[in-house]
C-alpha cells in the first residue's frame, strides 16, 4: 500500500525476558485504514508484540511508534487513541451491560451524557440492545464477546487492538464479529488482531506476517501468500510407496503429512489425470490452496503448549 498513512512502525523491535527472546529484531508497518493480521503457533511472539503496542510492555530494544509517537515517552496519548479487545473476558460481573460500558468510559474522561449516548449507540451496533440491563453471568460467550468489542469501541479509537477475536464463538457468532469488523474498517479504522483462525485471517486481513520463535517468516497479503508458497491448488493422495516413487519419476513437488501426500499444483487436472493413469492411487482430492497450508508448511505440525 505505497503512498498510505504509517499507523505504527517497528523497526529491529525486539523484546528480551531473562534469557528469553520473545520478540526477536522484527521489522513492520500497519497502514491507515487496513486490517493487519499477526499469525503464529503458541509462543511465537504475536501476543508480546500487541502487549509492546499497547504500550504495557517496555521493547527492550528496537524503535516502534504508534501514530508516529514513541512509545517509550508518550504511553498516555497512544493509550488514549486505542480501543484493545482482549483475549481473555474481563468484563466486570457487578455491572450489567450498560454499566460496563458507561462505567469504562470514565477512563478516558468521557463525560456522562456522551458516554451514555455512545453506549446505548454500541449496544445496538453489537445487537445486545436487548442485554442492555443483562448482567454478565447471564450472557452467553458470544454476547460477552460482542460487548467486548463494544467496550473497545466506546472511546472513538482510531486504531484497534483485538487479541483473538473470536475465541470460542459458534460460526453465527464469528460471522457476527466479523461483519462488525468490515463495518467498523469501511469507516475508516484501522485494525491489527491475532488470531488462530486461519479461515479469519484469510477472510479478514490486507495483510499478515506469520511469525515463529520470536521472527517474521513472511509478511504479504493472503493471497500473495498462498500463491508464493502453495500454489493455487493442492491434490491430496494417498502414502504409499508406489504413490511417492511415482510424484519422485514426475518430479513433482509434494509434502507428507501422515497417510496423506500433499502435491502442489497449478495444473490440478493434468496432474490428477497422470497420478491416476501412472500411480493408480485409491483417493486423489483436490481443493484450492489456502493459508492454512502456508502456515503449516512454514511453522510446521508440532503442537506448541
Amino acid at each position: 500500500m505505497v503512498g498510505m498513512e504509517g499507523i505504527i512502525f517497528a523497526e529491529n523491535l525486539t523484546k528480551i525476558y531473562g534469557s528469553l527472546t520473545a520478540v526477536d529484531s522484527i521489522t513492520f508497518s500497519v497502514n491507515r485504514g487496513e486490517m493487519f493480521g499477526f499469525l503464529g503457533p503458541n509462543g511465537a511472539g504475536k501476543t508480546t508484540t500487541m502487549r509492546m503496542i499497547q504500550c504495557i510492555s517496555p521493547k527492550t530494544s528496537g524503535d516502534l511508534s504508534v501514530f508516529n509517537l514513541d512509545v517509550n515517552t508518550h504511553p498516555r496519548e497512544i493509550k488514549g487513541r486505542l480501543g484493545v479487545l482482549p483475549q481473555e473476558t474481563n468484563l466486570d460481573p457487578d455491572f450489567t451491560c450498560i454499566e460496563n460500558l458507561t462505567n469504562y468510559a470514565r477512563y478516558f474522561e468521557i463525560p456522562k451524557k456522551e458516554a451514555s449516548n455512545r453506549a446505548e449507540e454500541l449496544l445496538s451496533f453489537v445487537q445486545l440492545e436487548e442485554k442492555r440491563d443483562v448482567l454478565i453471568e447471564k450472557l452467553s460467550g458470544g454476547m460477552k464477546r460482542r460487548l467486548l468489542l463494544a467496550r473497545a469501541l466506546i472511546n472513538n479509537p482510531q486504531l484497534l487492538i483485538l487479541d483473538e477475536p473470536t475465541i470460542g464463538l459458534d460460526p453465527q457468532g464469528r460471522h457476527l464479529i466479523w461483519e462488525k469488523l468490515k463495518t467498523l474498517q469501511a469507516a475508516g479504522n484501522t485494525i491489527v488482531l491475532t488470531t488462530h483462525y486461519l479461515d479469519e485471517a484469510e477472510r479478514l486481513c490486507n495483510r499478515l506476517v506469520i511469525m515463529d520463535n520470536g521472527k517474521i517468516l513472511v509478511e504479504g497479503s493472503p493471497r500473495d501468500l498462498v500463491s508464493k508458497y502453495v500454489g493455487t491448488d493442492i491434490l491430496e493422495v494417498e502414502h504409499t510407496p508406489s504413490v511417492i516413487a511415482c510424484l519422485e519419476d514426475m518430479n513433482i513437488r509434494y509434502e507428507i503429512f501422515g497417510d496423506i501426500v500433499h502435491v502442489h499444483t497449478d495444473q490440478t487436472k493434468d496432474v490428477a489425470k497422470e497420478l491416476f493413469e501412472r500411480c493408480s492411487p485409491a483417493r486423489v482430492f483436490a481443493r484450492p490452496a489456502s493459508l492454512e497450508d502456508v502456515f503449516l508448511k512454514l511453522t510446521g505440525r508440532i503442537i506448541r503448549d
